[in-house]
């Protein structure tokens, strides 16, 4: 396991190294998880492109840190990271919150990032009384009073079917986040708005959408793909909001054609 001292925080990361003469892939996950859900598709584009994941603050093996925290925040580890690492240029492939750190990412140092793949994500992700209220019960009761509520929106109906032992594997990878940490995120999702900065991305962007996802629905992800100048957008067949493991295989193939064309200017997905 590696581990590096960014900012007031230990962080847990992974780098995979790639061809000298390909670019380098960072993956941001979503709320409630760590960088295990990338895996699938990792193991798909391991030796053709370097690869970085991390688990953000208050998430997996990394530190709570002190709260309350922002979006920014996430971002600022983010860029220490990448810049302890000396990687410049990357695409940048954020899962739900981890997309609004993409998007805070590039707004503060462009020269950061070569595309953006914003995986299941949006401009702005809920309302804040949907937030508050999510807050709320889970301050008072924890995070296994809402897992059911919550995998309903990450998962399709043939993922959740009580014989899958991964369904189970996912909702004890939630369950067992750090509480503080959980809500930390909780409360600077529900702070984020990046409309406006949106209209102003001038980097290849993608956004990609599971066909059921109950967190960020697929109208939610088009308009911020409608927001961002000459942005593509992708549906993945039979998902939720976590595609990366309920579909890995189209993910990784989207994510393939979107990068070859960013970089070669190939026929997109």
């Amino acid at each position: 396991m590696q581990f590096a001292h960014i900012n007031d925080i230990a962080i847990h990361y992974q780098i995979i190294g790639g061809p000298a003469d390909k670019p380098v892939i960072v993956f941001a996950n979503s709320l409630g998880t760590d960088f295990r859900i990338w895996r699938d598709v990792v193991m798909r584009l391991a030796g053709d492109f370097a690869i970085v994941l991390y688990d953000k603050r208050g998430h997996g093996l990394s530190d709570v840190g002190q709260v309350p925290y922002s979006i920014e925040d996430h971002a600022s580890d983010l860029m220490g990271l990448l810049d302890m690492l000396e990687v410049k240029q990357a695409f940048i492939c954020g899962l739900s919150v981890g997309g609004l750190i993409a998007q805070a990412v590039y707004q503060r140092h462009p020269e950061l990032v070569r595309g953006l793949i914003l995986c299941d994500t949006a401009h702005k992700i809920g309302t804040a009384d949907g937030w508050n209220a999510r807050i709320g019960t889970v301050a008072d009761n924890g995070i296994g009073s809402i897992v059911d509520g919550v995998m309903k929106l990450w998962f399709t109906p043939a993922f959740r079917r009580p014989e899958n032992t991964a369904y189970h594997g996912y909702r004890n990878m939630l369950v067992r986040q750090p509480v503080e940490g959980y809500l930390a995120t909780c409360e600077a999702i529900r702070d984020a708005d990046y409309t406006e900065a949106a209209k102003r991305i001038a980097v290849p962007t993608i956004c990609i959408v599971g066909d059921q996802d109950g967190s960020t629905p697929p109208d939610l992800v088009k308009s911020t793909a409608q927001l961002i100048p000459n942005a593509r957008f992708e549906v993945i067949r039979d998902a939720g909001h976590i595609p990366c493991v309920e579909q890995p295989e189209a993910l990784t193939a989207v994510i393939r054609a979107f990068i070859d064309f960013a970089l070669h200017g190939e026929k997109s997905p």
